[in-house]
C-alpha cells in the first residue's frame, strides 16, 4: 500500500542528497574542466554511480528504515508472549509466503496506528517484512485481511522492490546529471556566483528534479499494482482480494465524509489518479479482477 513506495521514494532523497554533499564537500567526481566548460562523459558515470549508489542503499536500509520511521514492532513466531490475533497474524503471512514459494519467511510486524494500511518492504525476497496497522486489524474482517496479506506477500514474491530500485536507480542517473547541468548553466549567468552558491543550486535543482523523477516511479508503482491484485487473488482466493478492495474503498470513503484533510493521506484517490499517487483508483483495481 501507500507506506512501501512513499516510506522508499523519501529513503531515497534523502539518501542521494547525502551521498551528494560529501561527494562535493571531499570533492570527489571533478566534472568541470579547467577552461569552465563541463566534460559530459565524466559527469554522466559520476551521476550514475552516485545514482545507482543510492538506489541500492535505499533498498538495503528499506526494512530498518520502515521498523524505524513506523515504529514496527516485529512479532517473534517462538514468542509465548504473542497473543492469539498477533500469533494469527503470523501464521497467515508465513502461510501465503510458502504458497508463493518464498524459502525465507517474512519479518511480520504491526504499528501503532488507526489508519487502515499495511506494507511490505525489503531488499530481498529472502530478507523482507510484511507490517499492518492496528487500524487494518481493527475495522477488517478476517477475509479482508487475508487479501491485504496476500496482496503484499505477492509484492515480496514478484521482487517489486528490486524493480523499483533498478528504475530508482537510472531516474537517480538523470536527477544527478541534470542538477548540475542545471547548476552549472547558472553559475554562467554571472562569473562572480561562488563556489558556495554553485554547490547550493545543486542541492536545490537536486531535490526539484528528485520530486519530478518521483512521478516516474510513482507511474511504474501504479502498474505493479494490478499485478499484486492479481498475486493476491492467486494466492487467497479472488473473491477475498476483490472483498479486501472493497472494504479499502468503504473505508476512505467514511474518511473522506469524516474529515476531508485526512483523506489525502490514505490509501488512495476514490475516482480519480493524479501524478504523484502511489496506487491507482480502488474502484478501478476491483473492476479489472472482477473481469478477470
Amino acid at each position: 500500500m501507500f507506506k512501501r513506495i512513499m516510506l522508499f521514494v523519501l529513503t531515497n532523497i534523502l539518501v542521494i542528497l547525502t551521498i551528494s554533499i560529501v561527494l562535493s564537500v571531499l570533492g570527489v567526481g571533478s566534472y568541470i574542466n579547467m577552461d569552465g566548460s563541463l566534460n559530459l562523459t565524466t559527469l554522466l558515470i559520476f551521476s550514475a554511480v552516485v545514482g545507482f549508489s543510492g538506489a541500492f542503499i535505499s533498498l538495503a536500509i528499506s526494512r530498518w528504515m520502515a521498523k524505524m520511521m513506523m515504529g514496527v514492532q516485529v512479532l517473534k513466531p517462538d514468542d509465548p508472549s504473542l497473543s492469539y490475533a498477533e500469533r494469527d497474524l503470523v501464521e497467515r503471512v508465513h502461510r501465503l509466503a510458502r504458497a508463493a514459494g518464498l524459502t525465507k519467511m517474512p519479518e511480520v510486524g504491526i504499528y501503532n496506528s488507526p489508519e487502515v494500511n499495511a506494507f511490505a518492504t525489503g531488499p530481498s525476497r529472502n530478507r523482507s517484512l510484511v507490517a499492518v496497522s492496528a487500524g487494518l486489524l481493527q475495522e477488517m474482517d478476517d477475509d479482508a485481511v487475508e487479501g491485504v496479506l496476500a496482496h503484499e506477500v505477492a509484492h515480496i514474491s514478484n521482487g517489486d522492490m528490486v524493480t523499483m530500485t533498478l528504475l530508482q536507480g537510472v531516474v537517480n542517473t538523470f536527477v544527478v546529471f541534470l542538477a548540475r547541468v542545471a547548476a552549472w548553466a547558472v553559475s554562467q549567468i554571472r562569473e562572480e556566483f561562488s563556489p558556495i552558491i554553485h554547490f547550493i543550486a545543486i542541492i536545490v535543482f537536486q531535490i526539484l528534479f528528485s520530486i519530478l523523477g518521483s512521478i516516474v516511479v510513482l507511474a511504474y508503482s501504479r502498474y505493479r499494482e494490478y499485478h499484486a491484485d492479481r498475486g493476491g487473488a492467486d494466492l487467497a482466493g479472488k473473491d477475498k482480494m476483490i472483498h479486501a478492495l472493497r472494504a479499502l474503498q468503504a473505508y476512505t470513503d467514511r474518511v473522506r465524509e469524516e474529515d476531508t484533510s485526512l483523506a489525502t493521506l490514505k490509501i488512495n484517490s476514490k475516482n480519480k489518479v493524479s501524478l504523484f499517487s502511489s496506487h491507482p483508483p480502488l474502484a478501478e483495481r476491483i473492476q479489472r479482477l472482477e473481469e478477470r
